[in-house]
């Protein structure tokens, strides 16, 4: 028992460590790269820190407004701050789906090539068949190309659900 509460002690003490600096950096071939630790030629993401929260209270039967349900000193947030929060996510979130579609566009054409220069081999009856390297290399670029297809059809549903 005594194991689980210093468990459980350790585990709350490390809750207030989560938050880090964001330095986003573009490598030459276009590739976005988002770390805690700062490197050359990355800019820093100016987000700004919260306070912890504790857990909401339960809603009350039939608040009348607003102003009643939320605690005297819940942080407001103007609307001017908050506009600049949505363009600075919303021009984010643009840089990034044109980067996935400039990837997607590049893992297309890799595919194409790849597709075109087919290695065979001759089996007992003399039909050419596909070496294994050819499918592994080629099931490869067909799983990158889907995974900057759904990037882009992630980033163009969360553009899509902004104010």
């Amino acid at each position: 028992m005594k194991s689980c509460n210093l468990f459980v002690l350790l585990y709350l003490c490390q809750i207030g460590w989560a938050q880090a600096e964001i330095y986003k950096s573009v490598d030459a071939d276009g590739h976005v790269t988002y770390s805690s630790a700062p490197s050359k030629g990355a800019q820093k993401l100016g987000f700004e820190q919260t306070p912890a929260t504790t857990p909401p209270a339960q809603p009350q039967a039939t608040p009348r407004s607003r102003s009643e349900t939320e605690p005297r000193d819940f942080p407001k947030v103007d609307s001017g701050t908050q506009k600049n929060r949505d363009n600075v996510r919303h021009k984010i979130l643009n840089d990034e789906l044109n980067a996935e579609e400039n990837l997607l566009t590049e893992a297309r054409q890799n595919l194409k090539a790849g597709e075109d220069n087919p290695e065979y081999l001759r089996d007992s009856y003399g039909r050419p068949t596909p070496t294994p390297q050819y499918k592994a290399k080629v099931d490869a670029l067909r799983g990158q190309v889907s995974l900057h297809e759904k990037n882009v059809d992630a980033l163009k549903s969360e553009l899509s659900n902004l104010k």
